[in-house]
């Protein structure tokens, strides 16, 4: 295995994890994945990019997370079980990719549980990126038109759905400050965020031992 310098960002709905991100993929000139990893799983798994996309990030109630993390126990295995809960083989097709891409390159991943998917990879820093619940429902409600109370109410829906698939999935509790090597507010700036992400990243990447 590779020892390649891996972010992953946990993030709140709405609080700028995703273009902090980009941001910081621009600074590091390493790649970003998202959405990208949709189309990824889909072409390894052979579950169509609309499932996929349906199922991305969803919580479950099945008991599959030993072999949803399990590198070498994904393929054939969760992917090909059709008594398998789709919930369970989305998640488990974009875990094998996970691995697979950090492997080969430092590379930054967005949700999907990453941090817990690479427990085992030695250069791996975990971001969590919050704000105040007032800023998010700015935020939505200026790319999305809606009232304030219809964002915040959808707010409260999507971190709910985050936090049961990221516990459901991960030993790791979602937003818990103890769950990450860094949290950070983003009312002091995306770019700054991005900043202070690439100089913790930088240190602990010379101080992290192989």
């Amino acid at each position: 295995m590779k020892n390649n310098l891996i972010i992953t960002i946990g993030r709140q709905y709405a609080s700028g994890g995703h273009e902090i991100a980009k941001g910081l993929s621009k600074l590091l000139g390493i790649k970003m994945y998202d959405k990208e990893l949709i189309s990824l799983a889909a072409e390894k798994s052979g579950i169509s990019k609309e499932v996929l996309k349906a199922f991305d990030e969803k919580p479950t109630n099945s008991l599959l997370y030993s072999l949803s993390v399990g590198a070498h126990s994904l393929d054939g295995v969760v992917l090909g079980a059709q008594n398998v809960p789709l919930t369970d083989r989305v998640f488990a097709a974009q875990a094998q990719i996970i691995r697979e891409i950090a492997e080969r390159e430092p590379c930054i991943f967005v949700g999907r549980c990453a941090n817990s998917v690479l427990h085992d990879f030695t250069n791996v820093l975990s971001v969590f990126i919050h704000t105040d619940t007032e800023r998010r429902i700015d935020r939505v409600c200026e790319f999305s038109g809606c009232s304030r109370s219809a964002a915040a109410d959808e707010i409260r829906k999507a971190d709910k759905k985050r936090a049961s698939f990221n516990n459901y999935f991960s030993d790791y509790k979602w937003g818990n400050a103890t769950s990450y090597d860094l949290c950070l507010d983003s009312r002091i700036g995306y770019d700054n965020c991005a900043e202070l992400i690439k100089f913790f990243a930088e240190h602990h990447e010379k101080t992290t031992k192989y």
